[in-house]
């Protein structure tokens, strides 16, 4: 089991960076695909971003390709996006969600565990 914090939200402008982080527990962190979603007021939650265990593998959602980059630190047991060019309709919770199993199932089954969300304000 894993327990995810994520940091790092607040207010910005329209066109600001953010990033934000999320600090998972446990020794096994290095053994879990990561990834952010998002939930806008009054919209589903939707995928964001992925990375692979090891981190070499990321997938994005087409509407944050080249402005957001996800990462992660094994050593620190923390990923991070990095989101440049912040819209306010991105204003939203974003989450953190890990599984261990494959990759793309992070999406297509949903992860096996949830952080509890930062907000995101942008303004215009």
């Amino acid at each position: 089991q894993v327990q995810l914090v994520e940091s790092g939200g607040g207010l910005v402008q329209a066109g600001d960076s953010l990033r934000l982080s999320c600090a998972a527990s446990g020794r096994t962190f290095g053994t879990y695909n990561m990834g952010w979603f998002r939930q806008a007021p009054g919209k589903d939650r939707e995928f964001v971003a992925s990375i692979s265990w090891n981190g070499i593998v990321t997938r994005y959602a087409d509407s944050v390709k080249v402005r957001f980059t996800i990462s992660r630190d094994n050593t620190k047991n923390t990923v991070y996006i990095q989101m440049n060019s912040l819209k306010p309709e991105e204003k939203a919770v974003y989450y953190c969600a890990a599984t261990q199993r494959p990759m793309l199932s992070i999406t297509t089954q949903g992860p096996d565990y949830w952080g509890q969300g930062t907000q995101v304000n942008v303004s215009s």
